[in-house]
């Protein structure tokens, strides 16, 4: 039978609506045409002074445009990595460990399990106390509780992502079209160009074995963050597709959103 719900996955509800935060208000601070006297300081010393300062500033500038074409020629490098071996990849399995840091909470929960992916279908599953499978078909997604004995039917899209943010792992093919890509501490950092649910970023941390993602880090508009480890990868094991079938045990109670 299928009635209309609401779940909750890795700390994330599938009908939550998001909600923006309200930024202090500060008054701009007016500008001023005179030159700072600093303490210690005779007016010919400080006269002397300017312009080594100004001569140190347009040093660092200049430093700042030569270095910026070596951060861009790095992130290609990076995304480069990634698009190539994806092209090669016909499926994906292997472990994970989720936390989930809820801000307004002050809370992180963590999650492990086993995960499943032979784009555009992906199968997660969460083991532990709260045991629960998470199916992605391509345009829907299914989350089965097996303790409650319930599932959720949902649609799945770009909308969804923010709700189900392991679906990204299945999407990296093309980073240059769906995100505005930079780097930052050698991660890569990924915006989405176009809303993708409440995603504000995506930080990937690179794997030098076969699988070229270790890690990654999603923020959300409400500087929620979710990390998402990812252990004892392999590709190309010919998972069949029976894997991501969901066949409702029998006494399951199948709501749709």
């Amino acid at each position: 039978m299928e009635t209309e719900g609401r779940a909750v996955m890795g700390g994330h509800s599938i009908s939550a609506h998001s909600r923006k935060a309200s930024k202090p208000f500060s008054e701009a601070t007016p500008a001023r045409s005179d030159i700072h006297v600093t303490p210690g300081l005779s007016k010919p010393l400080q006269c002397n002074a300017l312009p080594d300062k100004l001569f140190l500033l347009k040093s660092l500038t200049i430093l700042f445009f030569c270095l910026l074409p070596f951060a861009f020629c790095h992130a290609d490098d990076q995304v480069e990595k990634i698009q190539k071996a994806y092209e090669n990849i016909k499926d994906i399995r292997g472990n994970f460990i989720q936390k989930s840091h809820i801000k307004d909470l002050k809370r992180t929960d963590t999650y492990k399990g086993e995960f499943f992916i032979k784009s555009p279908k992906m199968k997660w599953e969460y083991k532990g106390d709260k045991p629960q499978v998470v199916y992605i078909t391509g345009d829907e997604i299914i989350i089965y509780q097996k303790k409650e004995k319930q599932a959720f039917k949902a649609k799945f899209d770009r909308a969804t992502y923010g709700q189900a943010p392991i679906a990204l792992l299945g999407g990296f093919g093309n980073i240059g079209e769906e995100f505005d890509v930079s780097t930052k501490n050698d991660k890569l950092i990924l915006k989405p160009k176009k809303p993708m649910g409440n995603i504000v970023s995506v930080s990937i941390s690179l794997s030098d074995g076969e699988f070229p993602i270790e890690s990654l880090t999603i923020i959300d508009t409400l500087s929620n963050r979710v990390e998402i480890y990812l252990k004892d990868v392999k590709i190309n094991t010919d998972l069949k597709d029976k894997i991501f079938e969901f066949s409702p045990p029998e006494g399951v109670n199948v709501l749709r959103q």
